[in-house]
C-alpha cells in the first residue's frame, strides 16, 4: 500500500485513478467484503482487479507479479469484480434535472439553454467469435466488420456517466438497445436527449413526454436547409464530449479496447444475475466518474 500511497504517477499508470486517496477510499468501502487468503493480502486483490481493468494484464502475468498461480488470480479478479460491482454501481447516478440545469456548462447554454438532459451514444466492444452459429449472427456487427457487443452509454451535460445498459449483440441497432433497456423509463417529461443520427427513437422519446434532438440528414434530398445545417452543427459541438468520455473510458481501462474471451460473456457473478462483462463495464464507468470532469462549466 505504501508504494502506491508514495507516487501519484504510479497510482495513475497501474489503476488509471488520479491518486491514490481514490483507491484508498475504494479500498475501505470494499475492503469487509473481501475473503482473507493467506496467499494475498486483501489491498492486493484490489490493486490486481484494477491492474487488470487498467492493462489487460494476462493472469499469468498478474500469477507472477504476486506470486500466485494464475488461477487463483483469475478467481480474484471475478470475485473482486463482483463485489466492486455492488459498491461502486451507485456512482452512476441519474441526476435530478435541477442539478443538471444548476450546473449547466456554457457550451451547452449557448446552444440549448438549459434543456439538455443526456447526451448518448453506443460503443462495441470486441469479442472472440462464438461456435454457436446463432450467437455468432447476433453479435456480428455490420458496422465494425467483427463480432462485438454493444453498450448504450448516457453522460450528463458535465460529463459524468449518467447511464449505461447491458451488453447486447453487435447486430443489435441504436434504436433497439435504447427501446428495450431501462434507458427510457430514466426520462421525466420536458428532458432534452441529444443523440447521432442512428438513433431513431423520436417517438419512443416522445412517448415520455420529452425530445430527441440530432444531426439531420438528407434522406434523398440534394442538401439540407439552413436550419438544418444550424441544429446539426449545434448537436455536433456537444454530443462529440459523449465520445471523448468513451474514448476515455477506452484509454484507461484497456480491458475494453481488446478482444473479449467468451468466457466475459459466460461468466457470471457469485450470485448467478449478471455476466461478467457487465460488471466490468460498470465498475469501469463507475472509476470514471471519479476522475476530473472533461466539461469546463465556463
Amino acid at each position: 500500500m505504501n508504494y502506491f500511497k508514495g507516487d501519484d504517477n504510479f497510482t495513475l499508470y497501474y489503476t488509471g485513478l488520479p491518486e491514490f486517496k481514490y483507491v484508498k477510499c475504494i479500498y475501505d468501502a470494499i475492503e469487509t467484503y473481501l475473503p482473507s487468503i493467506s496467499a494475498i493480502p486483501k489491498f492486493s486483490q484490489l490493486i490486481l482487479t484494477l491492474i487488470k481493468l487498467r492493462l489487460n494484464t494476462p493472469f499469468k502475468d498478474l500469477g507472477f507479479r504476486f506470486h500466485i498461480h494464475h488461477t487463483t488470480a483469475a478467481r480474484i479478479f471475478y470475485r473482486t469484480i463482483d463485489i466492486l460491482y455492488y459498491r461502486l454501481k451507485s456512482c452512476i447516478i441519474w441526476p435530478e434535472r435541477e442539478d443538471v440545469m444548476k450546473n449547466m456548462p456554457f457550451c451547452f447554454q449557448e446552444h440549448f439553454g438549459k434543456k439538455a438532459t443526456v447526451i448518448i451514444d453506443c460503443f462495441e466492444i470486441f469479442i472472440e467469435r462464438s461456435s454457436n452459429l446463432d450467437a455468432a449472427a447476433k453479435t456480428w456487427s455490420n458496422y465494425k466488420h467483427h463480432h462485438t457487443i454493444k453498450f448504450l452509454i448516457g453522460i450528463t451535460p458535465q460529463g459524468a456517466i449518467c447511464f449505461i445498459s447491458n451488453a447486447y449483440g453487435g447486430r443489435a441497432s441504436d434504436k433497439f438497445i435504447t427501446e428495450n433497456s431501462n434507458f427510457l423509463d430514466k426520462l421525466r417529461p420536458g428532458d432534452l436527449v441529444i443523440a447521432d443520427r442512428g438513433f431513431l427513437i423520436s417517438n419512443s422519446v416522445k412517448m415520455c413526454f420529452a425530445e430527441v434532438v440530432t444531426p439531420s440528414f438528407t434522406k434523398g434530398r440534394k442538401q439540407l436547409s439552413a436550419k438544418e445545417i444550424e441544429t446539426t452543427r449545434k448537436t455536433a459541438s456537444v454530443r462529440i464530449h459523449v465520445e471523448r468520455v468513451i474514448g476515455m473510458l477506452r484509454q484507461k481501462y484497456t480491458i475494453l479496447k481488446d478482444t473479449l474471451p467468451l468466457q466475459a460473456l459466460k461468466e457470471k457473478s457469485i450470485d448467478e444475475q449478471f455476466v461478467l462483462i457487465d460488471q466490468i463495464v460498470v465498475v469501469c464507468c463507475a472509476l470514471i466518474n471519479l476522475s476530473p470532469p472533461i466539461i469546463p462549466l465556463q
